[in-house]
């Protein structure tokens, strides 16, 4: 910023006109009204800081904070023998039990809640014809969504990829899949980390993830373990489709032979569901019903009777009363969850 120079100038002043600018300076001193000693005498006391002793327990700016109650939530689906969706039950008809002890729920909803859904998608060398029909099973998801709903996006093969974080914007998935072509081998644990990673940024309370794989894993650094105790951290529902090939079928490797037992026991373990097929067919099909499974959930919550923060994980289970007359019941429901440590 430019700088003017006032004293050079003043020195070049004429010495009358320093005479005058010094007798007009000191005439404003003389004349400058006294404002200050007319202000009111103020004094300003500092709160004083009250004791740790003396605070409110319940202020939350406290350092230390103790909650000593836990809200335990489980999201239940309940289908009947033919695998339809069943709704309309009450809470007195479930019975929650953590260990052997039964549970009080205080806690019952089954309304259409928007859901944060991750699509992990397979995109290994072993897809190949079977991508066509892969997309549009995703294609017939985001048609029945609701519209609330987001969405993210990971595909994998050699490795893990998230492409699209959440967004509200279906097209943008619909769009990516595209392009979206076959090779490599299938790293689906590192996907399925990667795509639960992203769950942090979701908007909902209610999250999913929707695997859609032709089989095992044969490229990824995690391990079953390892991705089994992330789920019981979360609180996302697995809904996986399989694509599996014949037991008998000769080109069928190791992993891909495990790989209905790998999706199984992952989703089995998040309250959700794994759908066979063997038909690339039948794949838009299956998807078809897993919206219908997020929507028409049940939510249950309780406190447990015995609140141990001890960082451990503690088994749940779950039992249906059919009303009289109704055919059997079924239910899906996240299978425990991690207590917090002190």
């Amino acid at each position: 910023m430019r700088q003017t120079k006032v004293a050079p100038y003043v020195r070049t002043l004429s010495t009358p006109w320093r005479s005058c600018l010094v007798m007009f300076c000191a005439s404003a001193m003389m004349f400058e009204p006294k404002a200050a000693a007319q202000e009111p005498n103020v004094s300003i006391e500092p709160r004083v800081r009250p004791s740790r002793a003396h605070q409110d327990p319940g202020d939350q700016r406290h350092a230390s904070i103790r909650v000593n109650s836990q809200l335990v939530l489980i999201p239940v689906t309940v289908t009947d023998s033919q695998n339809r969706f069943v709704t309309g039950l009450e809470k007195e008809q479930f019975k929650l039990y953590e260990g052997k002890s039964e549970q009080v729920i205080t806690h019952f909803a089954s309304e259409d809640a928007p859901v944060s859904i991750g699509f992990v998608f397979d995109c290994s060398g072993s897809m190949g014809d079977k991508l066509t029909k892969s997309r549009e099973a995703v294609a017939q998801l985001l048609r029945t969504a609701n519209p609330d709903d987001e969405f993210s996006l990971v595909e994998f093969n050699n490795r893990a990829e998230l492409v699209i974080p959440f967004t509200g914007r279906s097209e943008e998935i619909q769009n990516r899949l595209t392009f979206t072509q076959s090779k490599g081998r299938t790293a689906l644990l590192d996907a399925i980390y990667l795509s639960m990673n992203e769950m942090r940024h979701a908007r909902n309370p209610r999250k999913a993830l929707v695997i859609i794989s032709d089989g095992g894993d044969n490229s990824s650094r995690y391990t079953m373990s390892e991705i089994k105790d992330r789920v019981r951290e979360s609180d996302v529902q697995i809904y996986a489709v399989g694509i599996f090939e014949p037991l008998g079928f000769q080109d069928r490797t190791s992993e891909e032979s495990g790989g209905p037992m790998l999706l199984a026991q992952i989703a089995e373990e998040s309250g959700g569901q794994l759908f066979e097929t063997k038909s690339v067919n039948e794949i838009p099909v299956i998807t078809s019903t897993i919206s219908p499974a997020l929507g028409n959930q049940y939510l249950l919550g309780y406190s447990p009777s015995e609140c141990r923060n001890d960082g451990k994980y503690h088994r749940v289970h779950l039992k249906v009363l059919k009303p009289k007359g109704w055919p059997s019941l079924r239910a899906y429901w996240r299978l425990g969850y991690y207590a917090p440590m002190h």
